[in-house]
């Protein structure tokens, strides 16, 4: 198959009961990508496909031929960190890190389909991504500003 991941295109051979969460993490050795429950409940395996975001866990990689994929290590360019992740930070939306890269490409996601008009909706539509520390409010916080300066 071949499948672009964080912008480089790959030519891959994968089982078809591969997992793209155990591709990225076990194959291609980027392991921002968090396994959590491997059951597509906590949110920590979202990654970008298409722009659109997905639980990698429950996604087969094999049916990924001629996709985009991007991961939490996709994002920087050079020095630069993206504008969500220079949020994480300037709000301290984490403790233990865990959740992190999965909450902030969901929170990419969450950012690109509009669902950003109050707190309450970006709880809302990020919902599927779990944070063991509680962190929710600076998480939401970050999204708020991130929003507010990409439009």
């Amino acid at each position: 198959m071949s499948v672009t991941i964080n912008g480089t295109q790959q030519r891959l051979t994968v089982d078809n009961r591969t997992s793209l969460l155990d591709l990225l993490r076990e194959e291609l050795g980027l392991t921002g990508t968090k396994k959590g429950c491997d059951a597509g409940a906590c949110g920590a395996c979202t990654v970008l496909v298409d722009d659109r975001r997905v639980n990698s866990c429950l996604t087969l990689a094999a049916r990924l031929d001629g996709t985009s994929v991007t991961t939490i290590e996709g994002l920087a360019t050079d020095a630069d960190l993206h504008p969500l992740q220079q949020a994480f930070i300037e709000h301290d939306a984490f403790q233990c890190g865990y959740c992190t890269p999965g909450q902030i490409m969901s929170g990419i996601g969450c950012i690109a389909e509009a669902h950003t008009g109050s707190r309450e909706e970006i709880s809302e539509w990020m919902s599927g991504n779990i944070c063991r520390c509680g962190c929710y409010p600076r998480i939401v916080d970050a999204l708020e500003q991130t929003a507010s300066a990409l439009r």
